[in-house]
């Protein structure tokens, strides 16, 4: 093959804008732990035009704006060779990035509408990502090998779980996926290139307390893995690109201790998710470290050492050729044939009461509860008022689940949900990438890879290894299986399309896999396709206006400064006057907020050693009265830190009034004092 890899920051906006994942709409940007990244993979066909193209985003999911944004940047830079069939755009599921980026109205509720800054940072570092792996072709070789990860995940549905067939349940040791999928890639010369490893876990061992932009424990396996490879460069720079891609991660979390009651430290793993006292917004699981920051790094880290064990003796090679094949299908009218005499249909799209629930990585608002098949007079009243009653079709479509939001009957501004989703599978050989619009359960996942392997083989292509993408093209929420659908805990209220959903999935993606295996993609309707809304910029968002540092100040002039001595396992600190850091996101995309610098006594001068993708520093804005800010830096020393003299340095845009219509950006920059780290 031919191939190529690149990574492109696609951070956006780090302050005032809502974090996406949690629908918690107080979890809102206020500072940076560690960068995004696009990362991007072109396989090609070096005789033939063949080509695949795989993204992984650090975003908390592709939305269909982002993916029709992409695809028509690419068909104007590389006309027909990069198509809606043959790339793929996958969000890693983080819930720690900047929201906005959709074009449904349901989404703009929690994330203050549509935001430019967040949508094009995203469009912009995915379109990046593509045109460094083009640029980099090169004539190479893929290697694929799996494992499995312990210590990382739990089953966050049991019950739902449980629902599942017996003797279904009992082809399986676990109630989750633990196997990691790994592609290693090299160039000719055994030059390591890049690697992309598939895994089944949330990325939400930072909860919904945080306010620092960050890529979660996923994105914490590919600094470690980037940093090995790319030994001396500053995080976020170097050739080697290592993705950690989502799954079928619905019901999988990585807060491995479970769910306890916040107020009594009792566990709470019942099927409500609920406690004694203070009933469901009380329960919470935990991740294995004492805080958030060390459970991020801990299930990264097992995340991490798997696949690097994975890549070491990584000897399968992958051959055979490139195809790809994708439709776009209205998934609210799916007619599903189950068996010879039965036939059923998907639904309109809707959520359930159990949504407003929210899960035991996230609790929901109001104290719902998981696993209401009822619905709540008092709730109903208000959304029939508010919104409009569903009407009985939807009602009787989706039982027995309880409607809160009957999205697919709400139209203003625009449609609250899509109905035009996009399925596709890209083929690499012997391998299958399912890309999949949002979040399939353990079993459910299970169910499609198993269906979509014995389609390949009927048609006599044994041994395919089928592997799920999460979260691409489109976002739809959860799928989740019949029998799992019954019980409705927050995954299965989410499963907008209805109890079917799985089944109409199932159902086209084997079309797509015959299409593969015949050898007739071209052959496959490309099917209805999706709008794109003229959105005006409608946002919330607090408009940028003029600055001004406290009396006798400046911007950059040091507020409170850094000890003179510290030593590994401190932390340096230091607050600046400060300015809003959304002032640099509207108009560049390259920026650093802080470095950590060395002096060298040999060429007597500051070297950089860090910035600000490292997730030893995070830079926290607070925003004062008055147009004034400040800025405070972390470096969290970590052990193995070489003794010497240091300095922590800001580098920040201010808004300044120039005349009553025009105000302009100003750069300014602020240094610590220098400090000594001293041997342990």
């Amino acid at each position: 093959y031919l191939v190529g890899v690149g990574r492109a920051d696609c951070t956006g906006p780090v302050a005032q804008v809502p974090l996406m994942g949690y629908a918690n709409p107080d979890q809102v940007g206020r500072g940076l732990l560690s960068r995004l990244y696009s990362r991007a993979f072109i396989v090609a066909d070096p005789e033939g035009s063949a080509r695949v193209v795989f993204v992984s985003a650090d975003i908390g999911m592709v939305s269909q704006r982002v993916r029709l944004e992409v695809l028509k940047e690419l068909r104007s830079k590389y006309g027909e060779l990069y198509r809606q069939d043959n790339v793929i755009l996958s969000g890693t599921h983080t819930h720690s990035g900047p929201g906005g980026y959709f074009q449904y109205t349901l989404f703009w509720i929690t994330s203050k509408g549509l935001i430019r800054p967040a949508l094009r940072a995203i469009v912009n570092g995915i379109v990046k990502s593509i045109d460094i792996a083009h640029e980099n072709m090169k004539k190479g070789r893929i290697f694929i090998n799996r494992g499995t990860v312990e210590n990382s995940q739990i089953n966050r549905s049991p019950f739902s779980y449980l629902k599942n067939p017996e003797s279904e349940r009992n082809r399986y040791s676990s109630n989750t996926d633990k196997e990691m999928v790994l592609l290693k890639m090299v160039d000719e010369d055994g030059h390591e290139l890049g690697l992309i490893s598939w895994f089944a876990v949330h990325p939400v061992s930072m909860n919904n307390s945080n306010h620092l932009v960050n890529s979660d424990n996923v994105g914490y396996a590919s600094y470690l893995f980037e940093q090995e490879k790319n030994k001396g460069m500053l995080p976020g720079e170097g050739s080697f690109v290592a993705a950690f891609a989502s799954s079928n991660l619905g019901d999988v979390s990585p807060n491995t201790r479970g769910p306890f009651c916040a107020n009594t430290g009792e566990s709470c793993d019942n099927p409500q998710s609920s406690c004694p006292v203070g009933g469901a917004a009380m329960c919470m699981a935990k991740g294995p470290g004492n805080d958030m920051f060390e459970s991020t790094r801990i299930i990264g880290q097992n995340i991490y050492l798997k696949a690097k064990e994975l890549y070491e003796k990584a000897s399968q090679e992958v051959s055979g050729p490139l195809s790809s094949a994708h439709q776009w299908v209205n998934m609210s009218d799916v007619s599903v044939q189950l068996n010879a005499t039965h036939m059923v249909k998907t639904c309109k799209p809707a959520l359930g009461h159990s949504f407003a629930a929210g899960t035991i990585d996230g609790v929901g608002a109001f104290n719902f509860t998981q696993g209401s098949v009822e619905g709540d007079p008092f709730w109903d009243q208000i959304r029939d008022q508010l919104l409009g009653e569903p009407s009985n079709e939807t009602k009787a479509c989706h039982k027995p689940k309880p409607i809160l939001f009957s999205t697919g009957e709400m139209t203003w501004p625009h449609p609250w949900h899509p109905d035009i989703v996009d399925v596709q599978i890209a083929a690499i050989g012997s391998l299958a990438i399912l890309a999949v619009p949002g979040e399939f359960t353990t079993m459910s996942g299970r169910r499609l890879r198993e269906a979509v392997k014995s389609e390949f083989d009927s048609h006599g292509t044994r041994g395919m290894n089928v592997v799920i993408a999460g979260l691409c093209n489109v976002y739809t929420h959860y799928i989740t299986t019949y029998e799992e659908y019954q019980v409705q805990r927050y995954e299965a209220a989410s499963t907008i399309y209805g109890p079917h959903t799985l089944s109409a999935y199932i159902q086209l993606y084997r079309g797509l896999a015959k299409a593969i295996a015949l050898n007739a993609t071209q052959e496959l309707p490309r099917g209805p396709e999706p709008p794109l809304f003229k959105v005006t910029s409608l946002t919330l968002l607090p408009s940028l206006s003029a600055e001004k540092a406290p009396d006798g100040k400046t911007f950059g002039d040091v507020l409170e400064e850094v000890r003179q001595e510290y030593r590994e396992g401190e932390v340096a600190e230091v607050t600046f006057v400060g300015a809003n850091p959304r002032n640099f996101a509207e108009n560049s995309t390259e920026h650093n907020f802080l470095t950590v610098e060395r002096f060298s006594n040999i060429s007597s001068s500051w070297r950089v050693v860090l910035n600000d993708a490292s997730w030893d520093t995070r830079f926290y804005w607070n925003k004062g009265s008055d147009g004034q800010s400040n800025v405070t830096i972390e470096w969290h020393i970590p052990a193995g830190t070489e003794p010497g003299v240091y300095r922590l340095r800001y580098f920040g845009h201010y808004k300044k009034k120039v005349n009553f219509f025009r105000t302009i950006t100003v750069p300014f920059e602020g240094s610590s004092s220098a400090f000594q780290i001293t041997a342990p």
